[in-house]
């Protein structure tokens, strides 16, 4: 990705929540919204991160998002609950969700909520790593919109539908798996189309169910494994849409695609399990965190690219964001600049990087603000 700028993480942070309150977000609304897109950049998932923050606001405007939401929960047994968003932010009935789900398991050493009528929520990690840091195990999943070609047929049909498992370890940020069904998300694509770049191969097809590399003409993705990742689509469909009374597959709102004033509807399904259930927190930590070790100091096949376990390269990519910033791409820097003028809000950078600058120098420069 060609950067114009490294934004500190606190100083952009600042800046989303402005702007999401200066679009009349609630408070609360905000600041999960806010600490789940900055979350996700900092580990290194841009395609979900802070570069989505324009088509938030624009959701907002078109009536698709509720910023000042009406939650309804409702706990159905010692350790179940149906979780209605009111077509809130996802990220805010997301880790409603998971805060409750949470409590539950803290009663009754398990807790499972299903949300419905919410929108999009991001990086699943957001909410598995939320149980996880209470020394739970995690899942988390959600349906999308039709985006997976059915296997064997020429045209999407599910969704890429994340999975996500985050447990708990000792020395060290939680186990963390996070992945779509599909080899790459509709959104990652999007980013490489804004960038002029091809996706590699096995990710998509056109029209027609033809495989493609290029990113405008991708109009399903290809599941992970073949029909096993095409299953495992369907396993989360029914979790996230029977379980939560929502819509499926092609019968739920796209994302970019459906006017702004359509709900989307998505339904997502959280849970929490207490560890010390089955062993003691400490004993749990300490095996998982040597059974990790023991994997990375696996021989390599190539000395250069070290064995790694679920969630190494976002662990990584964090520290080092930490210090040097998140970058930014040229036309994400560039909305962000809109959303600064639009809303009355000093954009980190725009004195340092004006309108008249060289194009070449932008895309050289990397600084921190």
């Amino acid at each position: 990705m060609k950067e114009v700028a490294r934004i500190s993480a606190e100083k952009l942070k600042s800046f989303v929540k402005a702007a999401l309150l200066k679009a009349g977000v609630r408070n609360d609304v905000a600041g999960y919204v806010t600490e789940g897109l900055i979350q996700t950049s900092l580990r290194g998932v841009d395609s979900h991160g802070v570069r989505l923050l324009p088509h938030y606001l624009e959701a907002l405007k078109g009536g698709r998002i509720n910023p000042d939401p009406n939650y309804k929960f409702k706990k159905t047994s010692l350790s179940t609950g149906i979780f209605d968003a009111d077509h809130a932010f996802g990220h805010a009935a997301g880790m409603e969700a998971a805060k409750r789900a949470i409590e539950l398991a803290n009663e009754s050493g398990t807790g499972h909520i299903a949300v419905y009528n919410s929108s999009h929520f991001g990086a699943a990690a957001y909410y598995a790593l939320e149980v996880a840091h209470h020394d739970m195990i995690g899942m988390c999943f959600t349906n999308t919109d039709a985006l997976v070609k059915s296997f064997a047929g020429k045209r999407p049909f599910l969704g890429n539908n994340p999975i996500c498992f985050a447990a708990p370890c000792e020395n060290e940020g939680p186990f963390c798996l996070d992945m779509a069904t599909s080899k790459l998300t509709f959104n990652k694509i999007k980013q490489l189309g804004e960038n002029g770049m091809l996706v590699p191969a096995g990710v998509g097809t056109n029209t027609e169910g033809v495989e493609t590399r290029n990113p405008n003409e991708i109009t399903a993705l290809l599941p992970i494994g073949g029909h096993k990742g095409y299953g495992l689509s369907m396993i989360v469909e029914i979790l996230c849409s029977m379980l939560t009374g929502m819509p499926y597959g092609p019968h739920v709102p796209k994302m970019f695609e459906a006017p702004m004033s359509e709900k989307r509807c998505l339904g997502h399904y959280i849970s929490a399990v207490r560890i010390d259930c089955f062993q003691t927190k400490e004993n749990f930590k300490k095996r998982l965190s040597s059974f990790m070790e023991e994997l990375r100091s696996e021989p390599a096949l190539d000395k250069n690219v070290p064995v790694q376990v679920a969630g190494d390269p976002e662990k990584k990519c964090a520290r080092e964001r930490s210090g040097q910033g998140i970058p930014f791409a040229p036309a994400e820097y560039e909305a962000f600049k809109k959303i600064a003028l639009e809303y009355g809000i000093k954009f980190l950078g725009v004195s340092e990087l004006n309108d008249t600058d060289n194009k070449k120098d932008r895309e050289k420069s990397s600084r921190i603000f």
